[in-house]
């Protein structure tokens, strides 16, 4: 019973890390990578979708994505959509596909992503906690109906602690790895 709690826990915890680390897909390092605008939706006959599903997307080198829609009718659309994205660059159109280039960043833009980079940080560390305190409520419930002592509800909450803790580290290692990428020149 409380080993299904622990595992819960740390499931809950590792699917935060997951999502941050998808979030993190999204921020601009030194080269420039198409999970940039992975976030982006293009209208697509009446239906919002994502970019990735109406068009070739891809980095041809460290400062350009170029996306080919499947269907040339839709190049409007993507256009109107990367704008309304507001990622930093204006598409240039050709009539064929479609091209972002992306300037070199500068310190001040670096700063700036690291600023964004430890806000996504804090939403993990806070579902992190969230989980936590999840955990630690259902082994008080379990308590508190005399299924566990006492001591035995402490150690369960300090292994509770234990996994929060190892999730945490985990956190800080992605953000400082992001981090390095993001401030590399």
């Amino acid at each position: 019973m409380l080993n299904e709690i622990f595992d819960k826990t740390a499931h809950n915890m590792e699917k935060s890390i997951q999502a941050l680390k998808k979030e993190f897909a999204t921020l601009r390092t030194g080269k420039v990578t198409t999970g940039i605008v992975d976030t982006i939706k293009v209208d697509y006959y009446g239906t919002m979708t994502p970019l990735t599903q109406v068009g070739n997307v891809i980095a041809t080198d460290a400062t350009t994505i170029s996306i080919t829609p499947w269907e040339k009718n839709l190049l409007p659309q993507i256009e109107k959509a990367i704008q309304e994205a507001n990622i930093g660059v204006n598409p240039n159109n050709d009539g064929d596909f479609i091209k972002l280039f992306f300037p070199p960043m500068t310190a001040e833009q670096r700063v700036e992503i690291v600023k964004q980079a430890k806000g996504m940080v804090e939403h993990a560390k806070i579902a992190i906690r969230n989980a936590r305190k999840e955990g630690n409520d259902k082994i008080k419930k379990f308590e508190k109906s005399k299924e566990i002592s006492e001591d035995e509800s402490k150690k369960a909450q300090e292994q509770i602690q234990k996994i929060t803790d190892e999730h945490i580290a985990k956190v800080d290692e992605a953000f400082k790895a992001k981090e390095a990428d993001i401030l590399k020149v």
